[in-house]
């Protein structure tokens, strides 16, 4: 199903199903979930990042209310009613703690990443709660797969709401504010990477980030003989996890120890030269307890985490990854670019294994998602596969594979022999659509 189509589908189901007041018109955004190809966890660290639109989206509609309540619909889900007083303090501020620790349990959890969205409008561009809205939601983007559910959820909501409010707010900012609403309200210590790849992100091709913080590059087309897919390894992804949260944390530790032996440019360690990082990473200790680092030093300067006392962290694999990342997805990037022959897809295969490995040694692989990169490995180029990685903020989730346009039988046979091994047949991700930039906004009544 095409981005257009789907959203098309939704609009007839709001008509028929009619879950809006009559009167008020209706603003309606799509967003598409992402599958990370090159990048993935070292966007926090400033690396460029290559990204790629999936299929399967997300459409949100809102409609203003003439009272101050939050009415939210997730299709598959009970509806949701939120008296906005409860989310301001007495002075009408809205209180991004307070959000989070109402939201952060239990089957109110998802909504954080809705209310999220007004509540960052409210306080970052002065949208005034005083007026509230229906929020309507339908999404094909499977949860807990890795590829930014969460995200699609943010922006497709962000776009309707700046619509029906009139808040005038550019397409980079609503990134921003949809990566503040899912670290402030919804806890999740994410970068900027995925609201960027589903705001930004062009069909068959791969949305380029440089995440310092936002800096949107070129697109890089696909070329006509390659082929990317994902294959959803059956465990559970969350951004929100400890073993993300603990990563980024100790790449953050990592940052903080170099800073005392050399230069990082614009505090960044994607921006490190490669030689400058291998003379001084035997400074910074294998493994490092919070208790230790906190002792020694006043924390880190990231605002979505902090160091916990009685947890140890794997500081030099989660400094070193950005560093050896950004060089992985800038080779990569070139090769899509100016493809070398036949080799190219080799190169490239040998660039995402060796992505996939550097997770592994942060803490971020899992049995499902490396047994099915051992499978397209063993499968190989005579099968038509070039190269596979984890994705996204990795522990479980989804694989991403390369290989030429025909192989589509190769990944049936991988997905067949995984569900034989474990039970799980993998969903499938092929095919891409356009990004909210592409798409707009929408405005219906009833």
């Amino acid at each position: 199903m095409s981005g257009s189509e789907e959203l098309s589908r939704f609009v007839e189901m709001l008509r028929m199903r009619r879950l809006f007041e009559p009167g008020a018109p209706i603003a309606i955004a799509r967003a598409p979930g992402r599958l990370d190809v090159m990048g993935g966890i070292a966007d926090y660290s400033g690396s460029l990042v290559l990204q790629r639109p999936i299929a399967e989206g997300t459409c949100a509609a809102v409609q203003l209310l003439d009272r101050p309540v939050l009415q939210v619909k997730s299709i598959g889900r009970p509806a949701l009613s939120v008296d906005v007083a409860t989310l301001v303090d007495d002075e009408g501020r809205v209180d991004y703690e307070a959000a989070r620790r109402r939201f952060a349990a239990g089957d109110r959890r998802w909504a954080a990443y809705v209310i999220g969205v007004f509540l960052v409008l409210a306080r970052e561009r002065g949208l005034c709660l005083a007026r509230g809205a229906r929020v309507v939601i339908a999404s094909r983007v499977p949860e807990g797969k890795g590829v930014s559910s969460s995200a699609a959820v943010e922006t497709a909501v962000m776009q309707a709401a700046a619509s029906a409010f009139n808040v005038a707010v550019d397409l980079r900012g609503l990134a921003l504010l949809c990566q503040q609403a899912e670290n402030l309200v919804a806890g999740a210590p994410c970068g900027v990477m995925d609201q960027m790849s589903c705001i930004f992100g062009e069909t068959h091709s791969l949305m380029a980030l440089l995440c310092q913080p936002a800096e949107l590059q070129p697109s890089v087309p696909v070329p006509g003989d390659l082929a990317v897919w994902g294959l959803d390894s059956g465990e559970r992804h969350a951004v929100s996890g400890a073993d993300y949260g603990s990563v980024r944390a100790g790449a953050f530790m990592g940052l903080r120890i170099l800073a005392e032996h050399l230069d990082v440019p614009g505090g960044y360690l994607a921006n490190l030269d490669l030689a400058d990082f291998e003379r001084v990473a035997s400074h910074v200790p294998e493994e490092f307890g919070g208790d230790e680092f906190l002792a020694r030093y006043d924390g880190t300067a990231d605002t979505a985490t902090r160091v916990i006392p009685e947890h140890r962290y794997r500081v030099r694999a989660a400094t070193a990854h950005p560093v050896y990342e950004r060089r992985r997805a800038e080779m990569f990037r070139q090769l899509l670019l100016d493809p070398a022959g036949d080799a190219s897809g080799v190169l490239l295969g040998t660039l995402m294994y060796e992505s996939h490995a550097s997770y592994g040694r942060c803490g971020l692989g899992s049995r499902g998602t490396d047994r099915l990169v051992e499978l397209v490995k063993s499968a190989g180029p005579a099968a038509g596969l070039y190269g596979a990685r984890i994705t996204g903020g990795g522990s479980g989730g989804t694989v991403a594979v390369l290989g030429r346009a025909g192989a589509s039988a190769a990944i049936a046979r991988i997905a067949d022999q995984f569900e034989r091994e474990t039970g799980h047949r993998p969903y499938l991700f092929a095919g891409s659509s356009p990004g909210v930039a592409a798409v707009g906004t929408r405005v219906m009544s009833v």
